[in-house]
């Protein structure tokens, strides 16, 4: 017997599952943004296939990619009164919902794989994930990690932030990333992610940024033919559930859920170091992609990008919050406000 809670009102769909605890088998839906390939879809194909395995097939998961169940940001909202079961989206579209995650988007605060592997990891992810329940009624289960944002275009190689003026470049509906590329001396337009393969298509935009996995899972190479290897910002995507279903759950339930998505964050890490060069090299050898090395180590780009990071330092709680990141990265203090 399934509880079909879409078609159930939160409260109600909540108590039903309260009752059922682990008598009833359950087939819970995710909503995942990206494509099937991307290291969204990975992690959702990792976490279905542990929790069946640690629920004694109680419960498994149906996938949803490619935004089929609403736009990331609708995800945390339904999650979150309990009419979606799991959702596996870009950290920036919770940052609406629970702004002190926003230190793990501040243009390079995270500058590489292994520094997102220890805040995530450590005691910063163990806030977050405190955080959302406060602030969004999501908990956050698990973590992708997709790689560096590496910023796309149809036009030119970009190699310095002059070099980008003049091109209309797709960033998230987030504050902070739009305040980096207004940093660069560019006014970017806010597209929702699933209009940015047509707007690119259709020449709306010229550009956006995403990992070199998602370049290639949303075939981005199809519209867009140069790669600036940057790492302004290191994407992450959480996989969440509503606190209140969460809670519904037995205790034995709660600790299964904990269990696989600790094992599918783990695999999420280990995924993306294994893939991420082979699937750069195929963009180039096979799509015809040119990728271009930002000039001087990406200074300029470091130095007008992080100017933005006192604007936000009351969003995400102060700016301790994000010296206590930097330091659990072995760097300096930020600048004061």
């Amino acid at each position: 017997m399934k509880l079909t809670k879409l078609m159930l009102p939160a409260a109600i769909s909540i108590a039903s599952l309260a009752l059922s605890g682990n008598v009833l088998a359950q087939t819970w839906k995710m909503a995942v943004g990206d494509a099937a390939g991307g290291t969204q879809y990975e992690l959702a194909t990792k976490f279905a296939e542990l929790i069946e395995e640690k629920s004694g097939g109680d419960i498994t998961v149906d996938i949803f990619p490619n935004g089929q169940l609403g736009s990331e940001q609708d995800t945390v909202n339904n999650a979150s009164m309990g009419l979606l079961d799991l959702s596996i989206l870009a950290i920036n579209n919770i940052t609406p919902f629970s702004p002190t995650v926003g230190v793990m988007t501040l243009p390079y605060v995270i500058q590489n794989a292994e520094d997102a592997k220890k805040l995530t990891q450590g005691e910063i992810g163990d806030q977050m994930t405190e955080n959302t329940i406060r602030d969004a009624g999501v908990r956050i289960l698990s973590w992708s990690y997709a790689g560096c944002r590496r910023l796309t275009n149809s036009e030119r190689p970009i190699e310095k932030p002059e070099d980008i003026e003049g091109l209309v470049i797709r960033v998230p509906k987030n504050e902070i990333m739009i305040a980096a590329y207004q940093a660069w001396g560019v006014n970017p337009n806010p597209l929702a992610w699933t209009e940015t393969f047509t707007a690119l298509q259709q020449g709306v935009v010229d550009g956006q940024d995403t990992p070199y996995i998602t370049i290639d899972a949303m075939k981005f190479y199809e519209v867009q033919s140069h790669v600036t290897d940057s790492c302004y910002v290191f994407l992450l995507e959480p996989l969440i559930m509503g606190e209140g279903q969460f809670q519904s759950l037995d205790p034995e339930m709660q600790e299964a859920v904990l269990a696989a998505g600790q094992e599918a964050t783990e695999h999420s890490y280990d995924y993306l170091i294994e893939t991420e060069d082979s699937i750069k090299k195929k963009l180039v050898d096979e799509h015809g992609m040119t990728i271009t090395q930002p000039a001087n180590d990406e200074k300029a780009w470091i130095e007008q990008a992080t100017q933005v990071w006192p604007q936000f330092y009351d969003s995400i709680g102060g700016k301790e919050k994000l010296d206590e990141a930097l330091q659990a990265l072995g760097r300096e203090p930020a600048p004061a406000g």
